[in-house]
């Protein structure tokens, strides 16, 4: 008896499939209005301007009375903010029906990315270290913080500890799935997620700015690496676990520095 199909036998009918990367379906022109929404409520400042209206309004304040930054300011507004804005960007995702994992770790072994993201925190610390000093050096009127006020708080081993929870729950996991949620739309909706990773990097840095313009730069070049890291290899472990380390060995080198002052 002959066969339907013209297919050889044991090969699948069909279009062939991409087993290396994974790619976010894209939708007309209608999905423009709601996707430009979900990435201005995720992008973090739609949520930290409420939190920080609701902590004022219970008496927590960002500056405490000697004219510093609060450390439990700082700390419940991220912790709580991070915590907001996962959620949120989970809620959209199966709304739409699509996979946090599939957001979040791709196809590619979960193993191989994270040593991906351990290799790179000393590259990124040379990075951040050389450009810091090349900026400095070439237009040092950016440099409009003498010192970052962020570090000054981590003057106690509690802190430090603390603050090293901040950098890995706020910092490394809720910046990270952040970041590629906002591409994620931006690659089905709002133009590319190249022209996304650029916008999101310049709002990247400016959120930093509280640390000098040399730092808001250094950030959103920093975000820039981190941001291409997931167009490329469609999975964000390698982002969060270098993010993660990165931050850490900061916090580890400014308690080091302050400790020998």
């Amino acid at each position: 008896m002959e066969s339907d199909s013209d297919a050889p036998s044991g090969q699948p009918i069909g279009p062939p499939t991409n087993s290396i990367t994974t790619s976010p379906a894209t939708t007309g022109p209608d999905g423009v209005t709601p996707a430009l929404a979900e990435v201005i409520i995720c992008s973090g400042f739609p949520t930290q301007f409420g939190l920080a209206l609701i902590l004022s309004s219970i008496g927590l304040q960002s500056f405490a009375s000697d004219g510093q930054l609060s450390f439990a300011y700082i700390v419940t507004l991220s912790l709580v903010d991070a915590v907001f804005v996962v959620c949120l960007v989970i809620f959209f995702l199966r709304v739409h029906g699509e996979s946090i994992g599939d957001l979040v770790v791709g196809v590619r072994p979960l193993h191989q990315e994270a040593t991906l993201g351990l290799i790179l925190i000393p590259f990124l610390l040379l990075i951040a270290i050389g450009g810091l000093l090349l900026i400095r050096a070439v237009a040092p009127w950016l440099q409009n913080v003498p010192n970052n006020p962020l570090e000054s708080m981590l003057d106690t081993p509690a802190r430090a500890f603390l603050f090293g929870l901040v950098a890995v729950i706020a910092g490394g996991v809720r910046e990270e799935l952040q970041r590629a949620f906002i591409l994620r739309r931006f690659e089905q909706h709002l133009g590319g997620g190249w022209l996304g990773l650029l916008v999101f990097s310049v709002v990247f840095g400016l959120g930093h700015s509280i640390q000098g313009w040399d730092a808001a730069v250094m950030t959103s070049v920093l975000g820039l690496t981190w941001g291409a890291l997931y167009l490329v290899r469609r999975s964000i472990v390698a982002s969060m676990v270098s993010h993660a380390g990165f931050n850490l060995v900061e916090i580890i080198l400014a308690v080091s520095a302050a400790q020998t002052v």
